[in-house]
């Protein structure tokens, strides 16, 4: 059985894979919303589906920023998992490939704002 204190060790884990410091900025984040936040929001997100072995993290990654990209509301989540998509292994090219696919089915003006989080994430990476 898997308890509140390790679904957040192993969600923290995970994301600790996808960027280096996001772990202590995140946990203080929720932790400062409040205490429960870690262990549901990213236990559910990142214990319960992110480690599910039907699909490896790299192509989650990508699937992620397409579908963050397409519903573009959430700049700040499609910024991080611009650099966490890069940091598993998605090349730049695929990246660039994602957005144009992201521009025939979701429209230009949610491209322009993967372009966006891309080139953010290009620099930094």
């Amino acid at each position: 059985m898997t308890t509140s204190s390790n679904r957040r060790d192993s969600a923290l884990a995970l994301l600790k894979q996808l960027e280096k410091e996001a772990p202590e900025k995140v946990a203080n984040n929720l932790d400062s919303f409040d205490s429960n936040a870690v262990e549901l929001i990213l236990g559910f997100a990142f214990t319960d589906v992110l480690s599910r072995s039907g699909i490896d993290l790299r192509l989650r990654e990508m699937l992620t920023v397409a579908m963050l990209a397409s519903m573009g509301t959430a700049q700040g989540q499609l910024d991080f998992h611009m650099r966490a998509a890069l940091n598993t292994g998605v090349t730049r090219e695929e990246i660039v490939e994602i957005i144009y696919q992201v521009a025939v089915y979701a429209g230009v003006p949610a491209a322009m704002n993967a372009i966006s989080s891309a080139r953010k994430a290009f620099i930094t990476t």
